[in-house]
């Protein structure tokens, strides 16, 4: 497996039509689409895994997420994976599209297409969905709550797509529609054609003929569900000594009535709640991390820590593609636990979260202790040793 390319910040990328990464987050990053024809010249790495026959293979595996979306005019219907054989051999010539989410967890190649965007922090990185569409399919006008990256792989797709104000939904549809589209925007991308997108900029793509259209997707997610799981983490760490109690209680004649002594000594437990910029960080690391409810790990429990030391030390490891792994000042965050970074071989453990890889030489130098988490890691499935 290639490490991926950190691209200095001043030097240009053929990915991004020979502009430098820092003017391309200038300029156009949450601000403007952009446009890049012949982003990538050689299509030969996604050639394995952006095929009819791979796509559909994925589609009928049940730890794999695949929709299907059909359109007959204006109607659309939504039917969800896994499918069955029959379902795909039988579909119409026209007017549909299989989207497959999560293919850089399964694939190698679709991994390192996604590390091409390694100028963009891993945190905001979310997948790498693949969709294949007959002439005339597409998923109708919508927005997204996230950037994205389409990569044109094979064939054509017409984009319409600009930014509007009004992004009301049509009701009783089964897929996120707007109810009215004005786009600004109207291109046409063939194989190797790059077009970002902001989050909530509208757009539509119709397959032009039979065609296969990858979408790099960065997540922006809202303060409401950041909220939302972050309350939810709090069950788990908080702790409040005492029972709520009343032995001074008088008789009531307004039994009904919610007594304010007792709003008030819940309201001080309550406050003792302390949230602090640590719980915070813990929380974002390990949430970031998180693996994706479908995602399982090949777990090798027979594996000797000596055999691995010595493979490694010829080989190099590699993270496992569905393995999540950043950090911040102080912490390590895998797979959505957190471990306070080793003062031994820090410099080394951050590498192999910015490349997803060390090399032979990285692993001979490696402290024992080092060697040791690796080794777990490789044992829970975490890590690959090439061959």
């Amino acid at each position: 497996m290639a490490e991926p390319s950190l691209a200095r910040s001043g030097a240009p990328l053929a990915l991004l039509g020979g502009r430098s990464p820092a003017a391309v987050l200038a300029r156009y990053w949450q601000r403007r689409a952009l446009l890049v024809r012949g982003a990538i010249s050689v299509l030969d790495e996604l050639a394995a895994f952006a095929t009819r026959d791979r796509l559909f293979a994925l589609a009928r595996r049940d730890d794999v997420e695949s929709r299907l979306v059909t359109r007959i005019g204006e109607r659309y219907t939504l039917a969800q994976g896994p499918f069955r054989r029959t379902d795909l051999v039988r579909l119409p010539p026209r007017n549909w599209t299989l989207l497959v989410s999560g293919v850089n967890l399964e694939d190698h190649d679709a991994d390192r297409l996604l590390r091409r965007f390694a100028f963009l922090p891993w945190a905001r990185l979310d997948d790498l969905m693949v969709s294949i569409a007959a002439p005339g399919g597409g998923v109708g006008p919508h927005v997204d709550s996230y950037d994205v990256f389409l990569l044109q792989a094979a064939g054509r797709r017409r984009w319409r797509y600009g930014r509007q104000r009004d992004l009301a939904l049509r009701d009783n549809v089964p897929i996120k529609l707007l109810e009215r589209f004005t786009p600004a925007h109207n291109d046409t991308l063939g194989p190797g054609d790059l077009l970002y997108l902001p989050p909530e900029y509208a757009h539509d793509g119709v397959a032009v003929d039979t065609c296969v259209t990858c979408s790099i997707g960065f997540r922006a997610p809202s303060f409401q569900e950041l909220a939302e799981a972050f309350l939810d983490d709090l069950r788990d760490v908080v702790a409040l000594d005492g029972r709520y109690a009343d032995p001074g209680l008088q008789p009531r004649s307004h039994p009904g009535k919610i007594d304010a002594a007792m709003q008030r000594q819940i309201a001080t437990a309550l406050k003792r709640i302390r949230i602090d910029n640590g719980s915070i960080e813990s929380f974002l690391g390990r949430w970031l991390t998180e693996p994706k409810p479908l995602v399982r790990f090949t777990a090798r429990p027979g594996v000797l820590r000596a055999d691995f030391v010595r493979h490694i030390g010829r080989a190099g490891v590699a993270l496992d593609p569905r393995t999540q792994m950043l950090y911040d000042r102080t912490t390590l965050y895998v797979n959505g636990e957190a471990m306070t970074m080793p003062r031994s071989d820090a410099s080394m453990l951050r590498r192999l979260a910015d490349r997803r890889r060390l090399n032979a030489r990285d692993c001979q130098g490696l402290a024992p202790a080092t060697l040791e988490l690796l080794h777990t890691w490789y044992k829970h499935g975490y890590l690959e040793a090439p061959s």
